[in-house]
């Protein structure tokens, strides 16, 4: 039994992780359901084995110490949830869609059995219902007193069947007065007694005693929570009842007394209680994806700590560059910083300093930006408070990573840096200068510069260096080129580039209709060139060094990002409520990668994470994964892009294709094909979203050249086709040479000459000839 203590086993996606309950790490991961797990319970016959359930329609049993998959139990139905009994061997009570009504929310109990058979994967077809309008929630239902019932809430009633009866169920109705919130949350039933612990929306919780008498029923009620309670459970032995709620407390009832203690600060509200089969540790997971080991008197042993969930993910997804660590918004008012590679969380960083109060409604300080320099030494921050822009408040911090607290400890604060919101903020990308440039609603843009070490007795503050506007336009975007020579400040439809030494203004861009939304340089070999996506669904590429638009297509773009070690791009689109990937260089006009369907709904956030090592022999489709990851969140989980991807043959209809792709087929269908209509409307087209005019010149002057190019098409052969020929006659030449000297000794020799052979013949001899077999001298040598 210590050995199985050791091990805890929580549901993650269609994944069950097991953990270890002493050094928090995870230790096997249960690999097999193709969705959600909707339940996991201890095998009763073999408390090394765990039962899974899903929604997949599958229950699997496992070997969670070895992390084995001993057997498949296909049901057929997808499974909300899943209940075993020491008492009823061979059964597994399974809540599914009601038969007739699958379509709906109308679910039901029912009892599978499980036929007795050596194969791995067993289909079970036997089905027998037990409780019909049974509760989508899983802390709903349960077994009690050795399994002799089980007992189910709903709504206002709660439920009671018991088997040796094999009545349908006892129903105990709870009578609802005027302003009262008695709807049933979770039930939790007495390992050994006749009472059902239940919880309530108005914070109480009840204990329901003689239901199964033919006197009526009675309850005792216990009141301590102030809000819902989540979740109710017995220990093993009955002595202790254990709930918890959007508090963070865990409440220890002791049972038939009046006496509770507390455990309080826990972190998020808990959604669950589990206890440990010997009632030494108690578990409670939390609403902000983290679990928390607890001794049997109330210490915290362990704690397990996910990514962090919230309501938004507001700062954007950012890499610390010293730590490698994904950074976004994790507790209220803190920076998580997570490590990708682990699946484990380093550290929160508390950037508001203030106690938050769980209370709904209330207006508090939210992190909704944050940036790192390029060597993670420096961090800027921002914080808000204020729905309304009156009440708006707005704080900007800087950080400095202290090695020896191993944290970032707060530099300067500056107390309404803009008049009104800020929407964007970057690091200069070099360390040459330490530069942070903001944008905000109120018109303009600033450069915050780090002073000199002479600057304060304190040691170096942050101060505002340069404001810039443009014709009373709202900035919404900024970026640096990569070597940090150029800043781009987009103002709603006009894009302005900015020398950042001098702070002049080089040049405008001006592009179709519509706000800049995203904003970014290309990289390495594409560094000449600057994309950006408009509110009015185009996405466009300029050219930097001739300072015109190179390309503009119309597509729905929701994000573009920027891979910081390759040319790579990607875009998400959003299509009939579902996202679409496409992964291009702004050079070339066919996409590296694309994906339909990638998920349903709206990518919210993305980002490329660098791989600590690149991969190798990889194939062709996944080469733009080889130095990076592509992460992205989704309400606002975080999902990993999966790194085998195949380009099917749909790629050459993608916007992309239909745009660039072009440019090569055109001057192939010049040199024959007479000018086509798609080619006459390019004429017609918007001047803004034109191609260069030295590249219509061009097209324009070889369409009239079409005649006399396509009969020299005809009469000469391409350059690759001659050197072509010219090797096979020189081969030729030597074969000819070859057979004339073996002919010569062959008739010295007085022996009939060899027959000559076919042409198809010497083609063959060549290529055997110039194989190289070299590395059959390794084999030999060895």
């Amino acid at each position: 039994r210590s050995r199985i203590h050791k091990f805890l086993l929580c549901a993650s996606g269609d994944l069950v992780k097991v953990f270890s309950t002493s050094t928090e790490e995870w230790v096997h991961v249960l690999q097999g359901h193709t969705n959600v797990v909707t339940g996991i319970t201890l095998n009763p016959a073999n408390q090394l084995q765990v039962y899974s359930s899903s929604a997949d329609g599958t229950v699997r049993l496992w070997d969670f110490t070895d992390g084995i998959l001993i057997k498949t139990f296909v049901i057929g139905y997808p499974i909300a949830t899943l209940l075993v009994s020491n008492k009823h061997e061979g059964i597994l009570f399974l809540v599914v869609p009601a038969k007739d009504n699958s379509n709906s929310e109308c679910l039901q109990l029912v009892a599978a059995h499980v036929p007795k058979t050596l194969e791995q994967e067993v289909e079970v077809r036997e089905l027998s219902s037990v409780l019909p309008n049974i509760s989508p929630n899983p802390r709903a239902v349960g077994f009690g007193r050795e399994g002799e019932y089980i007992a189910s809430a709903e709504g206002l009633k709660l439920i009671v069947y018991f088997f040796r009866d094999q009545k349908p169920y006892r129903s105990v109705p709870l009578i609802s007065s005027k302003g009262a919130k008695n709807t049933f949350t979770c039930v939790s039933c007495h390992p050994k007694d006749d009472c059902v612990a239940t919880g309530h929306e108005d914070g109480k919780i009840r204990l329901w005693r003689n239901f199964n008498q033919k006197k009526e029923y009675t309850y005792t009620t216990l009141h301590w929570h102030h809000s819902v309670v989540n979740t109710l459970c017995f220990t093993p032995e009955g002595t202790t009842l254990l709930s918890g709620g959007i508090e963070s407390v865990l409440v220890q009832w002791q049972y038939d007394r009046n006496s509770k203690y507390i455990l309080p600060r826990l972190g998020g509200s808990i959604t669950h209680i589990s206890v440990s089969a010997d009632g030494s540790l108690f578990t409670t997971s939390h609403s902000d994806n983290k679990i928390t080991v607890i001794q049997s008197n109330l210490k915290v042993s362990a704690v397990i700590q996910g990514l962090v969930k919230g309501e938004a993910v507001h700062t954007d997804l950012v890499i610390d560059p010293r730590s490698k660590a994904l950074v976004l918004n994790g507790k209220p008012g803190h920076l998580q910083f997570y490590s990708l590679q682990r699946d484990k969380q380093l550290y929160n960083l508390d950037i508001v300093q203030q106690e938050y109060i769980y209370q709904e409604g209330l207006d508090q300080y939210e992190v909704v930006k944050a940036a790192f320099d390029a060597h993670g030494s420096c961090l800027a921050t921002v914080e808000e408070r204020g729905k309304k822009l009156s009440d708006t408040e707005i704080t900007l911090k800087f950080w400095d990573y202290n090695e020896t607290a191993q944290s970032f400890v707060l530099n300067t604060t500056v107390m309404t840096p803009h008049d009104n919101r800020i929407t964007s903020m970057c690091f200069f990308p070099t360390a040459e200068t330490t530069m942070v440039v903001t944008t905000a609603r109120d018109g303009c843009f600033k450069a915050w510069l780090l002073g000199q070490e002479s600057d304060t007795e304190n040691g170096p503050s942050w101060s505002c260096d340069f404001v810039g506007r443009y014709h009373d336009l709202q900035p919404t975007n900024c970026c640096f080129s990569a070597d940090g020579s150029l800043l781009a400040v987009s103002f709603q439809e006009v894009i302005t580039i900015w020398n950042p030494e001098t702070w002049e203004l080089l040049t405008t861009l001006c592009q179709p209709p519509g706000n800049i939304k995203d904003l970014c340089f290309g990289r390495l070999s594409c560094s000449r060139y600057l994309l950006a996506t408009t509110t009015k669904n185009m996405l466009c590429c300029w050219n930097l060094l001739t300072c015109s638009l190179e390309w503009s297509t119309s597509i729905a773009v929701t994000l573009l990002k920027a891979d910081p070690l390759s040319e790579n791009m990607a875009v998400f689109t959003l299509q009939k409520e579902q996202t679409d990937l496409f992964v291009f260089k702004p050079c070339e006009p066919r996409p590296l990668f694309t994906q339909n369907a990638l998920c349903v709904g709206e990518v919210q956030r993305a980002i490329f994470v660098p791989r600590e090592e690149p991969l190798d022999n990889c194939d062709e489709s996944s080469l733009w994964l080889n130095r990076s990851q592509l992460y992205f969140t989704i309400n606002p989980v975080c999902h990993l892009l999966p790194t085998q991807a195949v380009i099917d043959d749909s790629v050459a209809v993608t916007p992309f294709y239909l745009l660039l792709g072009k440019h090569r087929q055109r001057e192939q269908e010049m040199c024959g094909l007479p000018v086509t209509e798609q080619q006459g409307r390019l004429l017609h087209t918007a001047a803004h979203v034109l191609p260069p005019a030295s590249f219509l010149c061009n097209m324009f002057v070889k369409s009239l050249l079409i005649s006399q190019t396509g009969v020299k098409v005809e009469t000469e052969p391409s350059e690759q086709q001659a050197e072509s020929e010219k090797e096979e006659e020189e081969s030729e030449e030597e074969m000819d040479s070859c057979d004339a000297q073996q002919d010569r000794r062959v008739q010295g020799l007085g022996v009939e000459t060899v027959p000559l052979i076919s042409k198809a013949q010497e083609r063959e001899l060549k290529k055997v000839r110039r194989t190289d077999y070299s590395w059959l001298s390794c084999l030999s040598d060895s």
